[in-house]
């Protein structure tokens, strides 16, 4: 079962009925009336839709309690949990030439913009390219498996996360800390949303 959270972007309802298994046959939503009218709306008769109240007692966390919760965690991937194991990660520099960077996700093609009869694809899982630039400052990058790119980079393991510290466009490379030392095992690295600043 795969919660949604309660803030839910337009265009995953947009798309939720061409992105949902086939096995899907009951989706529980937990206290959120707009989002059971709008499901009930948008998926087929064929799917269940049950609302379900919220349990007494239970908080709901604010936006900055779960970017907390995350940057701790961030951390202790790093780091360790303080005060009971402490890991030393590696900084090191990363040139641009050694790695290929990667976003999952294209942006949607409006409707209008479509030719007449054609269908929208769903572009959650294309791969779009990445050009090293000051933005990938603070990124979080999973360090893909994979050893070419005709392998499914969305499915193949990840050896591990990097988070970028710097970007030197002059010298083409960017820093980056590791839990392991340098060569990367791997070339491909996937762009995620998440930031990180390692201030200790």
């Amino acid at each position: 079962m795969r919660p949604m959270h309660s803030k839910v972007p337009p265009e995953v309802l947009q798309h939720s009925k061409y992105s949902l298994p086939a096995a899907v046959d009951v989706i529980l939503v937990m206290d959120h009336e707009r989002l059971y009218n709008m499901l009930q709306g948008d998926l087929p008769s064929s799917i269940n839709i049950v609302p379900l109240p919220k349990s007494g007692g239970v908080v709901v966390r604010s936006k900055e309690f779960r970017k907390k919760m995350r940057d701790e965690g961030v951390r202790e991937y790093f780091y360790g949990k303080k005060g009971l194991n402490s890991y030393f990660p590696f900084n090191f520099e990363v040139s641009f030439s050694e790695v290929k960077i990667f976003k999952i996700g294209a942006p949607a093609v409006p409707e209008s913009a479509l030719p007449l009869g054609m269908e929208r694809e769903d572009g959650s899982t294309q791969l779009v390219p990445v050009e090293p630039s000051k933005d990938l400052v603070y990124s979080i990058l999973s360090l893909s498996m994979a050893t070419s790119q005709e392998e499914n980079l969305c499915t193949v393991s990840s050896a591990g996360f990097l988070c970028v510290n710097s970007v030197d466009m002059e010298k083409q490379t960017m820093s980056v800390l590791s839990p392991a030392p340098r060569p990367l095992p791997r070339k491909f690295l996937l762009l995620s949303e998440v930031k990180f600043m390692d201030i200790k």
